[in-house]
């Protein structure tokens, strides 16, 4: 397996807890620009001050919508993401309704259309994942679910939100990879612990990997 010159520059590090140490976020942004990660991922209602931390680092910001089961209305996916935009949020980590990508299809992509139309109305540059939670889909609907982000001019498709049954595999990730092309990006996320499953997935076709152990792994553990 070939090494990364600078996999720091691929990991988004993250924390999504509901709870733990009142200082992690600081923690989050201080360890974020000491190793040069791509972004901190952290809950909407933290933006705001990541947002604070890390307005003269190159670090972006990232934050999740319809987090952690896709199920909220479409209105409130809209009115979440703008507000996580407003609030500083430079990247946007969306979760696919799930019940609406298996049973009705074209309300799926009416949904994700209407998302990137309205986020990028708000910030023309900001960068789009959708999550599709591949732990509880077929091949058939990954696939599926990556044409729609793709149609939908999302920036990536994501495997998973870290909170379901399963997380990123080799597996998904070169089945993403290849429903997806060469240009748009693939994000593992989910189980992600050493060094060396995170150069797998890299080697696999990703081209970012969310992880809450993102010092671990740039100190080649």
């Amino acid at each position: 397996m070939t090494d990364v010159e600078n996999l720091n520059g691929f990991i988004d590090h993250t924390f999504l807890k509901a709870a733990g140490e009142g200082d992690a976020v600081r923690k989050l942004c201080r360890e974020a620009k000491r190793y040069g990660f791509a972004s901190v991922c952290v809950n909407p209602a933290e933006v705001k001050l990541a947002a604070r931390l890390l307005r003269k680092s190159p670090v972006k910001v990232c934050t999740v919508v319809g987090f952690p089961l896709g199920q909220n209305t479409t209105a409130l996916k809209l009115m979440e993401g703008v507000q996580a935009i407003q609030d500083g949020a430079a990247e946007l980590d969306l979760v696919v309704n799930l019940r609406l990508l298996k049973f009705d299809p074209a309300a799926c992509q009416a949904e994700l259309d209407c998302f990137v139309d309205i986020c990028r109305a708000e910030r023309p540059d900001v960068v789009l994942k959708l999550i599709i939670e591949c732990c509880y889909l077929t091949d058939a609907e990954k696939v599926a679910a990556c044409k729609m982000a793709k149609a939908a001019g999302f920036d990536f498709v994501k495997t998973s939100t870290g909170f379901g049954t399963g997380g990123a595999t080799v597996a998904d990730v070169k089945l993403m990879r290849k429903a997806v092309g060469r240009k748009m990006g693939v994000k593992a996320a989910g189980g992600i612990r050493t060094r060396d499953e995170a150069l797998a997935l890299i080697a696999a076709g990703a081209t970012r990997l969310g992880c809450s152990c993102g010092v671990a792994l740039a100190m080649g553990k």
